[in-house]
């Protein structure tokens, strides 16, 4: 009688401690989406910032340049 009383509040034990993490791990990944749901990352940069990439149109690039501009992005 007295081993399966051990084994239930040792089962009782485990289960408590792991309900409590899972509420303890909720709870932070709720906090963390919360300081993070204002952060706007694409504003544009205050101060004294310079553009360091350039957009180039070029409509008269060949299949071949295109080949040649893949293989080495890799994209």
């Amino acid at each position: 009688m007295k081993t399966w009383f051990k084994m239930l509040l040792k089962t009782l034990k485990v289960f408590v401690l792991f309900t409590g993490c899972t509420i303890l791990f909720y709870y932070a990944i709720m906090w963390l989406n919360e300081e993070y749901a204002e952060y706007h990352r694409y504003d544009e940069p205050k101060g004294s910032a310079i553009k360091v990439t350039t957009v180039e149109d070029n409509d008269n690039s060949g299949w071949l340049d295109r080949l040649v501009l893949f293989y080495l992005n890799g994209e």
